[in-house]
């Protein structure tokens, strides 16, 4: 069975990227354009994991990705944030608040789907 990934990147054509390499790297994807959505859309579905944008409008990738680490139902997804800031204090952020690794723009199509495929190992996902 194929891994969910659900991702929240508002920049259509970066979001359009995400999703075309990762369904050719055998992943199903779900995506939206806004930290709401995201919270919303994986309290739904529940997904393997999560690729979070830092900046997103509404909410940021780090407010979303402390929701999701305070509910009982998400707590446990694993979180790979993307972000245009390479700053150390936002990596250590994101990293502090549960972020299981990071990425930043622009990053590489396959970089993105390997790094995908070694958070899921590393959280025992088969």
């Amino acid at each position: 069975m194929p891994y969910t990934i659900l991702v929240a990147e508002d920049q259509q054509h970066v979001r359009s990227l995400i999703e075309y390499k990762l369904r050719n790297s055998g992943f199903v994807v779900v995506a939206v354009e806004d930290g709401n959505a995201a919270l919303q859309k994986a309290e739904e579905i529940i997904p393997d994991l999560v690729l979070l944008d830092v900046m997103m409008p509404l909410m940021t990738g780090f407010e979303v990705l402390g929701a999701l680490k305070k509910n009982q139902k998400t707590k446990d997804i694993p979180i790979l944030m993307l972000t245009a800031q390479s700053k150390e204090d936002e990596v250590l952020k994101g990293l502090e608040l549960g972020a299981d690794d990071y990425i930043t723009k622009p990053f590489s199509p396959n970089e993105l789907a390997a790094r995908v495929k070694t958070v899921l190992l590393r959280r025992g996902k088969k």
